[in-house]
């Protein structure tokens, strides 16, 4: 009798948050050039988000490509 297969690893829910969360901070990026991290949690709101939401989401984004990290610390869209 075969084994079924593993649970999914992630939750769909969350795999459609964090898109939409990767969504938010690169159209910010685009519409207002480079920022400072701490500029661009308050651009996006990231207050209200879920504890760790928005670091999780920049390094999606940045895994992904989204983002690129400038000398002087800021990020911006790519």
């Amino acid at each position: 009798m075969p084994m079924p297969p593993p649970k999914p690893s992630t939750d769909i829910r969350e795999d459609r948050q964090a898109a939409h969360e990767i969504a938010q901070i690169v159209r910010a990026l685009q519409d207002k050039g480079p920022m400072e991290l701490s500029e661009l949690h308050a651009v996006v709101g990231a207050t209200y988000w879920d504890r760790r939401r928005f670091d999780r989401a920049l390094a999606l984004a940045r895994a992904e490509g989204h983002l690129v990290s400038l000398a002087d610390g800021r990020v911006d869209a790519v």
